[in-house]
């Protein structure tokens, strides 16, 4: 085998290597339209171990999730949104595809009406947050749904 065959089979299995593990990595959608936080929830998620998918519009985002093209496995939602589907909405439709499906809301100017207007067992994160924050709220609402082992 010449050494350049063995360089070009090493590169193929360190690219297909690299393809397998993001595909097992658990998949975010995050729906916020001010691309200054989007960026900022993209890398947390990212550092994070989550695999972030971006939805810039409430009706990207239902849309995203009825057509189940994706195993999302958690959602995390601003508020308010362009469009006529806000957060609430969506988590909404969310929950109504999947009762137990994992929610994280972020808002700077409705975090008070989460009580009363939020989706049972989510998560408020109120603007601005840490991004660590965002990244313990996504994996303590997965690690709840997980069956215990034995």
């Amino acid at each position: 085998m010449s050494p350049s065959r063995v360089m070009f089979f090493g590169a193929a299995t360190a690219q297909r290597d690299r393809e397998f593990a993001v595909e097992e990595l658990p998949v975010i959608l995050v729906i916020e339209d001010d691309e200054g936080i989007q960026s900022v929830v993209e890398d947390a998620l990212t550092e994070g171990g989550f695999a972030p998918a971006i939805a810039a519009s409430g009706e990207e985002a239902v849309t995203l999730l009825k057509g189940r093209l994706i195993n999302y496995r958690a959602l995390v939602t601003d508020i308010g949104l362009p469009g006529k589907i806000d957060g609430w909405e969506v988590a909404e439709q969310a929950r109504q595809i999947d009762p137990k499906f994992p929610i994280v809301y972020m808002s700077g100017a409705h975090a008070e009406d989460w009580a009363s207007k939020g989706v049972p067992n989510s998560i408020m994160l109120a603007k601005p947050f840490a991004p660590a924050q965002l990244v313990t709220a996504v994996s303590q609402l997965l690690n709840a749904g997980t069956p215990p082992t034995s």
